[in-house]
């Protein structure tokens, strides 16, 4: 508020005076009425903003505790699963051993499949909730000295201390090592990073680490993009894979190959919705029904699932309408009901939409 210049006070009478102090009170009960208004209309929109910003925080925490229990329930079955595997790894040699040889291997890929299910849930919750500390793991192999190591260095960008400017003086260096796959043979890419100390004020500086495809993982891209294909494409099972990588003195467990599907699934996530999306947007979706006998555990029997493969394709066709379970399927997909709960023992990410 422009306050008005005092008159001389000096010069007015008891009246004048009076009648100033009243104006000037009228004034600042003016303005206070006005900021209090202002004040009230920004404490409703913090309110506003602070329920909105709860209802998501619950709706979060909902879905946590949902994943959670998932997590829990997924942990249960794997474990029954190993029990069970060892049970029949000890009978292998019995009596109708074949029989169990074909349950037991149907067993690993239940298996293998639902630790790769866990592994994508349990990325995804750690993107969502990083965990204060790393999941504490099972102390992990040295990768192999016999593989030729192909050595990348980071080195910084300038030789000035960014606080400072001091001369840098290199003192060390942080060696991480990832494994990567190049077809018919592995190497092992040494990454060095060069530590430097300021000669003024001590600090140290170094160049940034690179980024993993799955952190504190081992596994380079091309490594993993050969898992995935070799699994999904090739339909080699991962014990199976394991088995080829022993044979070339690389030993890899296939719990951690699962651990590996898993988080390759949750970083692939936006490409199958993005595909997912070029989908559904379509005019007509073409749906295929695959049934195949898939084992029931703890039955001794089979019973049948289904693969469903969903095609956008808006070339003319003939028919106006199509007849049969995967025109049932298809309908579901355009209302955003797709069929995923009929497949079964595939990661969510890379089993929702195959196009």
């Amino acid at each position: 508020m422009d306050s008005a210049p005092l008159p001389d006070l000096e010069g007015l009478d008891r009246v004048a005076l009076k009648a100033l102090l009243i104006q000037h009170q009228e004034q600042l009960l003016s303005v206070a009425a006005s900021h209090e208004i202002e004040l009230l209309s920004l404490a409703a929109s913090y309110q506003n903003e602070l329920r909105s910003l709860q209802s998501e925080l619950d709706s979060h925490l909902q879905t946590l505790s949902q994943q959670d229990e998932q997590l829990r329930s997924s942990s249960e079955q794997i474990e029954h699963l190993k029990l069970v595997i060892e049970k029949l790894r000890r009978r292998v040699f019995g009596v109708k051993s074949e029989k169990v040889v074909i349950q037991l291997e149907q067993l690993e890929l239940h298996l293998e499949e639902l630790e790769s299910s866990q592994a994508e849930m349990e990325a995804a919750v750690e993107r969502v909730r990083p965990a204060a500390e790393p999941k504490s793991r099972s102390r992990r192999k040295p990768l192999p000295e016999h593989l030729p190591r192909e050595v990348v260095s980071h080195t910084l960008h300038g030789d000035s201390c960014p606080d400072c400017g001091g001369q840098l003086r290199q003192f060390g260096e942080d060696v991480s090592e990832q494994l990567e796959y190049i077809p018919d043979s592995f190497k092992v890419i040494r990454h060095v990073r060069p530590k430097f100390a300021c000669s003024g004020c001590e600090r140290v500086v170094e160049a940034p680490a690179p980024s993993r495809p799955i952190e504190r993982g081992v596994a380079g891209p091309g490594l993993l993009a050969h898992v995935l294909v070799s699994k999904f494409a090739d339909h080699l099972p991962l014990y199976r894979q394991s088995e080829i990588y022993s044979r070339q003195g690389v030993e890899i467990e296939r719990s951690t190959l699962a651990g590996w599907v898993g988080g390759a699934s949750e970083l692939l996530t936006p490409l199958v919705d993005a595909i997912q999306k070029h989908v559904l947007a379509g005019a007509k979706l073409h749906a295929d029904d695959t049934p195949m006998p898939v084992l029931a555990p703890g039955s001794g029997k089979t019973k049948t699932g289904r693969l469903w493969t969903y095609v956008r394709d808006d070339r003319p066709a003939g028919e106006d309408t199509a007849q049969g379970r995967a025109s049932t399927a298809a309908s579901e997909a355009l209302q955003g009901r797709p069929a995923s709960g009929r497949l079964c023992g595939v990661p969510s990410s890379l089993r929702r939409w195959r196009h």
